[in-house]
């Protein structure tokens, strides 16, 4: 017997629904009431399909609730419920970037969507293969490169623009390899000098600059196929054969001699702009070829100007911080010493279109950059081909600094807050089962430096217990044994050699192992600590995660496990902290200490963004184990964002799962005694622990990780 069909709701039973899910945004002059009548013609099951979305949609924003509730019933006539979906996402995907106008936008063009998503059908979506692209250009040399979705393909040499949508060719391998190509083409002017002169001050000089601009660019794609077919040799054939496919060439007709000169190992784009006047007066057209895209020179005047003036900035900040690293304090008073003097060294390079490698000079002794300032040296040099010499002067006392979190106020420009550094996170939104995408604005952060006294402290109060800790740790670096009857080895196996003199005495065949070998049995692990640093640390908590940290450290230097430490707090998705207290590649020094004793409660406790982020770095070591290992006192929470409740357990979650997949195994542990009841959620079952007492804590961290890496 087949089930009864559901008999569909009615128009007023409709209206009531939706009177439910939208009275925020109906009044006695707009009712739900037409939109009932629209939807009363569909199924049950659509009916029920529409209000679930009403519903969910409403909890953002009541108004783009309405909206699509007004063009479901068409929406449901053109497309299937995937699509739907799909154009759901967009529409809140743009809410969250652009507003309320912008989403309405995407609703209302409901026909022109649907459209799409059957061009969609037959092409490749960016969406598709954005992850794999992101990991692609990151693993290419030069500045990190964010990829987004456009009309246009373009760089402003920060973000590189792809189109939405490409189904230029029959195979979506194909596809693939057009956008990889695209992508490619970007990253390449940005690495290889496009923009290192003033585009439009080199063009403004001919009668029709837009004419001149289009010959400039098909003249350095030249140039940057031939640095591409140096570099990414296996990119640059399969390219060649996709040309074939498409009907294309990489030398347009009459451009060979050009293609000749500018494919020469050492131009730069000083040879471009030297052939532009002889190709200008040609009255050659350009030729242009489909993965080249378009050179927009305004938008990348105003990203590198924004950039420069922040990464020198930035850059004179990190040389107070290595001179005080490096035990000079860089003070600008008469009566104290006078600033460190800085210098670079070019370090000779045969290429050069590779920007040119510097060694830093303080006083006259060499010294090694941490990682984020080499990065800062990479980018300016890749910008400016040299670092001037003003920004090797340090920030003085009036020059810039990164004021504390409590000092600033909310930035509402997201695209402001990105110029400044920051990196941008998507965040699970569990309602849409979907990701916000770069909803999160997140900057690492330097501790200010406590004194040391307190790690000696420390010491003294748990010297008992010090000794022993050590001892169990060094007890986990495993014993050297010698291993019998080898193929090689390090001496002879005198059992192994009288078995085969036996064996042989008895016609049986004699085995070739005669050798005893030393196994060195190494640990392969890296461990990163997230430690809470939320508001609600404050007092007893703070003092207990700071001890646990030194023992932890203490116990570690003697077993030589890989380790990071990073603290985390803010407040709202667009203040995400992560405070730098130990990088893997850093020595266990007294700047580090000073570091744990300056650690102090900040704000909130957004915990997704924080694993994101941390997951990301720690992905980046060579480990056979990977452990992410959280300190916190209490459950995600953040100020405003809907983030408290389930909403953030539910995104925390998410970033767990996302290390997972990564091969991350992470494990928390808490002070908060009510933890069970989301923990075994977020973390599972095993991989978490509440301690109960907040005086236990320091011995029993290093307690739990030696069991964890035993």
């Amino acid at each position: 017997m087949l089930p009864p069909v559901a008999i569909p709701l009615n128009a007023e039973q409709m209206e009531v629904r939706l009177d439910h899910f939208l009275d925020s945004v109906l009044s006695s002059r707009r009712t739900a009431g037409g939109v009932a009548q629209k939807l009363a013609h569909c199924s049950r099951d659509q009916q029920e399909y529409v209000l679930r979305w009403v519903d969910v949609m409403a909890r953002s924003n009541g108004e783009i609730a309405y909206q699509f509730a007004n063009q479901a019933a068409q929406a449901l006539a053109l497309m299937d419920e995937d699509s739907i979906e799909a154009w759901i996402i967009q529409a809140m995907d743009v809410y969250d970037r652009t507003g309320l106008h912008a989403a309405i936008r995407v609703i209302d063009q409901v026909d022109a969507y649907a459209a799409q998503r059957v061009r969609r059908s037959r092409g490749l979506p960016l969406d598709a293969v954005l992850g794999v692209l992101e990991t692609f250009i990151a693993g290419l040399s030069g500045r990190r490169l964010r990829l987004a979705a456009d009309a246009q393909t373009f760089t402003d040499t920060e973000t590189l623009f792809l189109p939405e949508l490409i189904g230029h060719a029959s195979q979506r391998e194909a596809n693939f390899l057009l956008y990889k190509a695209m992508a490619v083409h970007l990253w390449a002017q940005t690495r290889f000098g496009t923009w290192r002169l003033n585009v439009r001050e080199n063009l403004a000089v001919y009668p029709d600059p837009a004419r001149a601009c289009e010959l400039f660019h098909s003249l350095e794609r030249l140039r940057l196929d031939a640095c591409v077919a140096r570099e990414l040799p296996g990119l640059h054939r399969a390219l060649g054969g996709l040309l074939r496919e498409l009907g294309e060439s990489a030398i347009a007709p009459g451009w060979a001699d050009w293609a000749r000169i500018l494919g020469c190992s050492g131009a730069t784009v000083t040879d471009t702009y030297a052939l532009l006047p002889s190709v200008y007066a040609s009255g050659i057209a350009p030729a242009a070829c489909c993965y080249q895209g378009v050179l927009l020179p305004a938008l990348v005047e105003s990203a590198l100007a924004r950039r420069l003036a922040h990464e020198r900035d930035l850059f004179r900040l990190g040389l107070v911080q290595l001179a005080q690293e490096s035990d000079r304090q860089p003070l600008e008073a008469a009566d104290q010493d006078p600033l460190p003097r800085f210098r670079l060294a070019q370090t000779p390079d045969e290429n050069p279109l590779e920007p040119a490698d510097f060694q830093l000079y303080l006083d006259g002794v060499p010294v090694v950059p941490p990682d984020t300032l080499r990065g800062l040296m990479d980018s300016i040099i890749q910008d400016l081909g040299q670092i001037p010499e003003e920004y090797l002067v340090p920030a003085g006392a009036g020059g810039y600094q990164i004021q504390h979190p409590g000092q600033r106020e909310a930035d509402s420009e997201l695209a402001r807050v990105v110029a400044a550094g920051a990196l941008l996170y998507n965040e699970w939104d569990c309602d849409r089962q979907h990701y916000r995408k770069n909803w999160c604005v997140l900057r690492e952060q330097s501790v200010i430096l406590g004194s040391e006294s307190f790690v000696y402290q420390t010491l003294h109060k748990y010297r008992g217990q010090l000794g022993q800790l050590r001892r169990l740790f060094e007890a986990l670096r495993g014993e050297q044994k010698w291993l019998h009857a080898q193929a090689v080895g390090e001496d002879i196996d005198l059992d192994a050699c009288v078995r085969a003199y036996a064996d042989a005495r008895h016609g049986l065949e004699m085995t070739g192992r005669l050798y005893t070998r030393l196994d060195r049995h190494e640990r392969n692990i890296a461990v990163m600590f997230m430690v809470d640093m939320s508001g609600s640390t404050k007092g007893w908590i703070n003092e207990a995660e700071r001890e646990s940290l030194v023992l932890l450290c203490e116990a570690l230097e003697s077993l030589g496990d890989r380790y990071a430490i990073y603290g985390f707090s803010g407040m709202t998705r667009l203040r995400c902290e992560i405070y730098h207290i130990k990088r893997f590649d850093e020595a266990y020094t007294s700047t580090v200490r000073q570091r744990i004793s300056g650690i102090t409660p900040q704000d909130y406790t957004r915990m997704g963004t924080a694993i994101r982020h941390l997951s990301g770095l720690l992905n980046a070591v060579e480990a056979r184990t990977k452990l992410l290992i959280t300190l916190s006192d209490g459950r995600p929470d953040d100020y405003g964002d809907n983030y408290r409740g389930r909403y953030g357990i539910e995104d925390t979650r998410q970033a767990l799962l996302e290390a997972k997949r990564h091969g991350i195994h992470s494990f928390c542990i808490t002070l908060d005694t009510e933890a069970r009841d989301y923990l075994s959620h977020m973390y599972g079952q095993v991989n978490y622990v509440v301690i109960d007492e907040v005086r236990k804590l320091p011995l029993k961290v290093a307690d739990i990780y030696r069991r964890l890496t035993t």
